[in-house]
Formats: structure tokens, sequence, C-alpha cells
């Protein structure tokens, strides 16, 4: 999962533009995007939508729900499960007892519908409330269903009051970059992707294409998008370059063929384990995105 594109539930025209935008996950909206008054619409169009267009497209398609705390998840499960999804986006995620909350909704709709058990993965938003952030240690060994980790500004500003996630040169204030580095904390503790946030200003792609280089380079293999421009940006921030992918080969080769010792040199310096799980989670990552090394 690099590219994972927001698309709105009740627009059957943006619907169509995002199942072509060429992301890894196009992830269909019934929260956030979607008027209260339209959410029974947006099901049956979402729903209609996906039954008639999945095989359309090579993107992985998520659907997120409104939050357990909303009253409509159930709703938002019962005209949605039967198209399939490959996963559901559970927003304001408080912990990961409510992943495991909506893995027992979902065993149940899958068992209704005739998919396997465990068959539609969960990807929670776990930083969009305070109780979310302080709790995201919870997601080691919630569920087997945890497809990855992502987070959010916008509802957490909310609900602390801030005026704004960023200052004036545009970079996150302390408590968002705290939100952040904890999604990265928490994802790699429950080995799952860390996914980073939406950049919300589609129109700055010199800013975007900056954001997406650092989030690279701290630890997230992905990011979300509301724009179709961005996903080709993001698509080709996190994919693995060609000499990347040669050096970490290098590295798992040299460490074979040593007999996969503690440490050894190559090219002058010294390697030890750590580099060695650095290359070869480059190296999934680049079979992930159709590379071979």
């Amino acid at each position: 999962m690099r590219s994972l594109l927001f698309v709105p539930g009740d627009s059957e025209r943006k619907l169509e533009k995002g199942f072509g935008a060429g992301a890894d996950v196009v992830i269909v909206d019934l929260e956030d995007s979607v008027a209260p008054q339209n959410k029974a619409l947006a099901r049956e169009i979402a729903a209609r939508f996906i039954t008639s267009h999945r095989t359309q497209t090579g993107s992985a398609i998520y659907v997120r729900v409104n939050d357990l705390s909303t009253g409509q998840t159930d709703d938002d499960l019962a005209a949605l499960v039967p198209t399939r999804p490959d996963g559901i986006m559970l927003p304001k995620s408080n912990s990961g007892q409510d992943v495991q909350h909506l893995s027992a909704k979902l065993r149940v709709r899958e068992a209704e519908n005739g998919l396997a058990d465990g068959a539609i993965t969960i990807l929670p938003i776990i930083t969009e409330t305070p109780a979310g952030v302080l709790a995201a240690a919870t997601y080691a060994g919630a569920s087997a269903r945890l497809a990855g980790l992502t987070w959010g500004a916008e509802d957490l500003s909310a609900a602390l009051g801030a005026r704004a996630a960023r200052d004036e040169r545009g970079r996150y204030t302390d408590v968002f970059r705290h939100a952040r580095l904890t999604t990265i904390l928490a994802a790699a503790a429950a080995e799952v992707a860390a996914i980073d946030t939406v950049f919300p200003n589609f129109r700055d792609m010199a800013a975007f294409e900056a954001e997406c280089a650092e989030a690279e380079r701290d630890g997230f293999t992905g990011k979300m998008a509301i724009h179709p421009d961005q996903v080709p940006v993001i698509n080709a921030a996190f994919t693995p370059s060609a000499e990347a992918v040669k050096h970490s080969m290098a590295i798992v080769d040299a460490f074979a063929a040593a007999g996969n010792p503690g440490v050894l040199g190559i090219d002058g310096k010294m390697v030890d384990r750590p580099h060695l799980r650095l290359a070869e989670r480059l190296l999934a990552r680049a079979r992930a995105a159709g590379i071979s090394a």
C-alpha cells in the first residue's frame, strides 16, 4: 500500500475517476466527505458502483465507514460487505479494542455473505481522538485483520481546540508531530504498514513532494491522497529506487554468503544485523511494488 486515494461514496463521477487513478488502494468514503443527510444515499451509490466496477480497476478497494460511536457502522457494513471490499478503514479508533469490536462485526457479515473468516482487513485511523493517541501501543496483537495504521490531524485538531495543525512555515506543531511519530512507532510495534496522513493543499505539489520524501525517509511506507493528481507523486516517492534495491540486495547476498554473521564489511564499511533488516524491508517493499531485485 503506497497510495490510498479517498473518493466520496455519494458521487459516481468521482468514484469513476478515482477507480482509474492508479492508486494502490481506493478508499470509498462514507464518513467525512458525505453530508449527514446523504449517508443512506452514499451507501446505495457506493455499493452499486463497487459491484459494477470491481473488475475495472487494479486498485484494492477499502471502505471508510462511520466510526463506532455514531451508530451507523452496522448500516455501512450491511450495505458494503456484500460488495466484498478488500478492507475497512475505521475512523476515530480509540484503541486496539475498537479494532477487535469491528472484527467481530465483520466476522458475522462475512459469514452472512459467504466470505472466508478474516477476508476483510482493517486499517484504523488512530490519532483522531486524544484517547486514540494515548492508546497507540494497544494495536500490537489486537487482530490478524490489521493491515496497517494511519493517522489524521483534522479531527484531532477539533478535539483539542487547536486553531491549526501547522505553523507559519507549514510544519506540524508539536502535538501533531507527536501523533505522527506515535503512529510510526505503533505500526512498527504491531509489524504492520505505517501510512502517512493526507496533504490537504493538493495544488502545492512542491510541498507535497517534500512531505512524501520526508515520510518515506522516516519509515512510512505509504500515504493517503485526497486528489487523483497526488497518486503518481506518492507512488514515485514510496517505490524504492533501482539503486536502493541493488544496494539492499548486495547486503542480503553478502550476509548469506558469509553464513549470516553478526557484522561484516561491504565496500570498506561495517554493516550489521540492523542494516540487514532494513535491506530486507526495502526489498519487500520493492516486490510489493512489482520491482524485481
